[in-house]
């Protein structure tokens, strides 16, 4: 019995030859994002920027949808909503739109007025502007010590060579990702968004090293063929699994976004597009990356043969 197949076994996409056209598509994208970042910077939500944190208890089963319907008439930002406990037990994030005490303290009268006598308020915590900055600043020693460490990874089960192409093509996807919370101000960035940016980070290795195995696998049997040939190669045979691991993937968070509220797809939409920078970064950036990285054959340089791929 035959599987099917998305992607035909003896597929011959020729990517080292294009690669140019795959660069300049990546450049353009980081170009942006960080042109974005530096003049457009980042909406922070409410763990970067401050405001408060109140614990509630409904008499009955709290009903998420009409509390979340009564505080956005409010008019004073975004206000998130989270279950926590019991099916009684509410969180509210209320961030902080303004400089001055006392429009702060208006704020939280107004969710106060709006939830009516009928709540028992547990906690009322505010979250100042120092907390926010060291919580920046944890973030990004996350995201560099996560970095740091599958280049460590990449470098001990393959070669210098890998790890460098493996951790360009992983910090193209984290600014790409940056880029899009920067450029779209409608997702707050929060400590969800760190976990997107991990998830990504996560995601793009996974599939890197897969198409690396093969690679390194090719160059044992494959001894005749040159660089550009074995890249090719290696590409095109992982190619199938790519694209049906990513899609499957893709399709279930695309699943989520459509049909799990709004709190849902603000925190799929941008793992969705990250994960598709990532999927698009391992099979078009960082093998053909290795072209121009000296790699080698026990201790043998390997012919280019561009020549051979045109």
């Amino acid at each position: 019995m035959q599987l099917y197949k998305l992607i035909p076994h003896d597929t011959k996409i020729n990517f080292v030859g294009n690669r140019w056209y795959m660069y300049s598509l990546s450049i353009l994208l980081t170009v942006v994002s960080v042109l974005a970042f530096i003049f457009h910077g980042l909406n922070f939500g409410i763990d970067f920027r401050g405001g408060f944190i109140m614990e509630i208890r409904t008499q009955q089963k709290a009903e998420l949808g009409e509390l979340r319907e009564k505080l956005t008439k409010l008019n004073i930002g975004e206000i998130y909503l989270q279950e926590f406990g019991s099916n009684k037990d509410v969180l509210v994030r209320i961030p902080s739109s303004s400089e001055t005490q006392n429009e702060q303290n208006a704020s939280l009268e107004k969710v106060k007025e709006a939830l009516g006598d009928n709540v028992e308020y547990r906690k009322i915590e505010k979250i100042g502007p120092k907390v926010g900055s060291e919580l920046v600043y944890n973030a990004i020693l996350a995201i560099i010590i996560s970095l740091l460490a599958i280049l460590m990874y990449v470098w001990i089960r393959f070669e210098w060579q890998f790890s460098v192409c493996g951790i360009i093509a992983l910090a193209h996807d984290c600014i790409v990702l940056m880029g899009l919370y920067s450029i779209c101000h409608y997702f707050e960035f929060n400590v969800n968004s760190i976990v997107a940016l991990l998830m990504t980070a996560c995601y793009s290795i996974h599939d890197t090293v897969v198409v690396f195995d093969r690679i390194r696998e090719d160059m044992r049997s494959y001894r005749n063929l040159t660089v550009a040939e074995l890249l090719n190669k290696a590409i095109n045979e992982t190619l199938s699994r790519t694209i049906l691991t990513s899609l499957t993937t893709i399709l279930s968070l695309l699943a989520l976004c459509l049909f799990g509220g709004k709190v849902i797809f603000d925190f799929c939409f941008p793992i969705l597009c990250g994960l598709t920078f990532g999927t698009f970064s391992s099979i078009c950036i960082s093998a053909p990356l290795l072209l121009g990285t000296g790699i080698r054959m026990d201790g043998k340089d390997l012919e280019l043969g561009l020549d051979k791929i045109k």
